[in-house]
């Protein structure tokens, strides 16, 4: 019998559906590193070890979040098992991370985080290296999810529903609200993973909250997730990765009109960081 997705896989993916096969390795990953193989014992360590203990602690931490959420009006409670459940899959996945360029944003003030989307692993990534509390805007499939739906919603994160858009204005005012009150927020502009490593077009109106909050966009660039777990396996491929974190592009002064100019702005940035020489040995 094949085994099962990973839970983060799944939890991305919003399908529930078998795995399709592994990329054959047609064209070269963007980051794969020189000469590195993985054969049957990696495929193992992944199926037998890594992939249930993710399951494990899925389970365990979601459970637990459960009911100091009823009291967790801000979210702070959740957060903290958020971190908790991507510390221990980071400790767990042999993967470290190096990250580059954080200490010269200022994290105190309220940014939009743009993420390029690699991985199923990029939101544990996340948890575990940004330093402060955010909210991350995710797709309304995710809520489908026992457990792991529920702590999305009450931990007040941002649900859009990309099928029809006029339903996530209520998770976009709150956003905005947050934004204007110091709250940063994580998105992915792309709005899904890619199936190839490469940093894809951005949806339109991705940076509509950043001009309407006027609040710089910071752009991060994950290195290595794609080759870690890319979409639609559940081979996880431990080894080292990175965060870049670019200079804020400031949004004071846009309006609407300038979403495009913007949007072409971010997307560069993002794809000099992500392809840009790596300082580290992989």
């Amino acid at each position: 019998m094949a085994a099962s997705n990973s839970p983060v896989e799944q939890m991305e993916s919003g399908t529930g559906q078998t795995a399709a096969p592994e990329r054959n390795g047609e064209g070269p990953s963007p980051h794969a590193v020189p000469g590195r193989k993985y054969g049957w014992l990696s495929r193992l360590r992944s199926y037998f070890f890594l992939d249930p203990l993710i399951w494990f602690y899925t389970l365990v931490m979601g459970l637990a979040a459960l009911p100091g959420g009823f009291f967790d009006r801000d979210g702070r409670r959740l957060h903290w098992f958020s971190y908790g459940w991507s510390w221990l899959i980071m400790k767990t996945i042999f993967s470290p991370v190096t990250v580059t360029g954080l200490d010269k944003i200022d994290t105190t003030r309220p940014h939009v985080y743009a993420s390029n989307h690699a991985s199923a692993l990029d939101i544990p990534v996340l948890y575990v290296n940004l330093p402060f509390r955010f909210r991350i805007a995710f797709k309304k499939e995710l809520l489908s999810y026992p457990v792991i739906g529920w702590q999305l919603k009450r931990s007040g994160q941002i649900c859009l529903d990309q099928q029809n858009p006029s339903r996530s204005v209520g998770s976009i005012r709150t956003a905005l609200k947050g934004l204007k009150a110091g709250m940063p927020l994580v998105i992915f502009p792309e709005g899904g993973r890619t199936d190839d490593g490469q940093i894809k077009p951005f949806l339109p109106g991705a940076f509509f909250l950043a001009i309407k909050a006027q609040v710089d966009i910071v752009p991060i660039a994950l290195v290595g997730t794609y080759e870690l777990l890319p979409m639609n396996t559940y081979h996880i491929k431990c080894r080292t990765l990175e965060m870049r974190v670019g200079e804020p592009i400031p949004t004071a002064g846009l309006t609407v009109r300038d979403l495009e100019a913007l949007s072409a702005k971010v997307h560069t940035a993002l794809e000099t960081l992500y392809h840009a020489p790596s300082p580290i040995s992989l």
